[in-house]
């Protein structure tokens, strides 16, 4: 029997499991769903339903006696805080809620570094600054997947790739940034608390490192539906196993994924010179350094125009399936004008931070000039996709950061071409699509896995790209000189006329 590698992920909407085969191919997968919850103002999950989740999925799988190595991965951020006996002092703080924008600011301040409001430190340093009671009682701060792992091992450690989205890092070191722990436990010194910083949160373990064994009581949480002895990697982070799973681990390449939001991973050779309240800076699993651009709109306005298009055909009696349909209006897009002929979107149905608004009010804008096709409106639709990643990329342009190449992955790309070629135009540089990209973070969980028993004497850059993705299917584009200069032409309209866009939010 040949070995295989188990991947299991957490994610907002599915938890997943995948196996893949000693080739990294995927052979199988199961799934089930939960969802978030808002209580008492706060994003959270009960924790009760990670169990039977993982045990569906688990289920779906054949072949389980196979499996010779797994891993967790989890949606990343957020606020798990537990006593001495892990036990759950406040309900699951999830990287949705926005509750720490005092403390985030603070910590950004005195750290010189971007705290996101996501993070577990910021939660951290809210929940003190609140004075909530169960502060005192704090022993153990984690993630979803630093928990789910301990309770299936007995060992308190994340990857630190998940470990950078608590807490920022010391990339030579590969340990948590011990200037940045002085200053925090200096800001908390007066607050008189039984702990320190440090004392709370995770191990930190880069890919490769062994991170413990399933045991009996892990396995009986999983249903028994695994033999308890089977070694873990280090758990991650969904941003981590994503650039896993498009091999987008070594500096001066990235990852986009593309969807309702659309966010870019690009690795650093070094920190950025400058704080920029728009980058998160985070690490890939290996703990290199990674700079983070996450935008809160992508495909959700051109999705609502799909549906009324939709709608159109069937005033008609036209029926068309939501494949083909999705499929012909973005490739229509591309008989459209390279600048689009004065047409403008703002797609923003939902706020968008990097831009400073708090709440969305989508817009088309064009003059009265403007050839108002539908190629030319469905290209500015696309065009609007990318439009406020690609000021993001900009700032990492100033700084001088290289992009050799960004890998593609998301409902963006589902249509070969089209979404790969506007990405290309607004990054400037090459852009790769790979069909094993879909699988996500599962995937790259499995990966993970496997590269702890076989990745042996090398890096994961070389494991990556010399077994893994040696022989993988990748369609490669380069933006041409027509698209590049006709979507800088749009993105000026898009700057130029953004007062128009702050005007419509405020009052909407």
């Amino acid at each position: 029997m040949e070995p295989t590698y188990l991947g299991l992920e957490l994610g907002s909407t599915r938890i997943k499991a995948i196996t893949i085969d000693h080739c990294f191919q995927n052979i199988a997968s199961g799934n089930s769903t939960w969802a978030s919850t808002f209580e008492n103002g706060i994003w959270t999950y009960p924790l009760e339903q990670v169990w039977p989740g993982l045990q569906k999925a688990l289920s779906q799988l054949p072949g389980r006696e196979n499996i010779c190595a797994m891993g967790i991965s989890a949606m990343m951020h957020g606020y798990l805080a537990f006593d001495r006996d892990w036990n759950l002092l406040v309900p699951f703080r999830t990287w949705q809620n926005t509750t720490t924008a005092q403390a985030a600011e603070e910590l950004t301040k005195a750290f010189h570094f971007n705290i996101p409001q996501r993070w577990s430190v910021a939660h951290l340093y809210q929940a003190v600054l609140n004075g909530e009671p169960h502060v005192d009682k704090i022993a153990h701060i984690t993630t979803l997947a630093g928990y789910v792992h301990y309770r299936l091992t007995g060992i308190n450690a994340v990857g630190i790739g998940e470990a950078s989205g608590m807490f920022p890092i010391d990339s030579a070191q590969l340990c948590y940034d011990r200037k940045m722990l002085r200053i925090l436990d200096g800001l908390l010194a007066e607050k008189d608390l039984p702990w320190k910083v440090e004392a709370l949160l995770p191990e930190v373990l880069p890919a490769g490192k062994p991170a413990g064994r399933l045991t009996e009581e892990g396995a009986m949480l999983l249903g028994g539906l695994l033999p308890a002895g089977i070694p873990l990697a280090p758990p991650e982070g969904d941003a981590g196993t994503g650039m896993t799973a498009t091999n987008s681990v070594t500096p001066g390449t990235g990852n986009v994924s593309a969807g309702t939001s659309i966010f870019a991973m690009v690795v650093l050779e070094k920190q950025l010179s400058h704080v920029h309240p728009e980058i998160d800076m985070v690490t890939t699993p290996t703990g290199k350094p990674v700079a983070m651009v996450h935008c809160n709109n992508c495909t959700n306005d051109m999705n609502a125009w799909t549906a009324i298009f939709r709608q159109c055909l069937e005033t008609f009696d036209c029926r068309v399936d939501d494949n083909t349909l999705f499929t012909k209006l973005y490739e229509k897009s591309l008989e459209g004008e390279p600048d689009c002929s004065g047409i403008t979107v703002y797609n923003y149905l939902a706020g968008e931070p990097i831009m400073g608004l708090a709440q969305g009010t989508p817009m088309v804008l064009r003059s009265p000039g403007s050839n108002f096709s539908l190629a030319n409106f469905l290209r500015a639709q696309l065009y609007s996709t990318v439009a406020t990643l690609a000021m993001g990329l900009e700032i990492l342009k100033q700084e001088q950061v290289p992009i050799s190449r960004l890998t593609g992955h998301g409902g963006l790309f589902k249509t070969p071409v089209v979404g790969q070629k506007y990405l290309a135009a607004a990054a400037n540089c090459p852009v790769w699509v790979m069909e094993t990209a879909s699988e996500g973070g599962a995937y790259g969980m499995a990966l993970l896995a496997a590269f702890l028993l076989v990745g042996h004497g090398l890096s994961l850059e070389a494991f990556l790209s010399n077994k893994v993705f040696a022989n993988a299917n990748a369609a490669v584009l380069t933006p041409t000189p027509e698209d590049r200069q006709g979507l800088i032409k749009y993105l000026a309209r898009f700057w130029a006329q953004l007062p128009a866009e702050r005007a419509a939010v405020s009052n909407n």
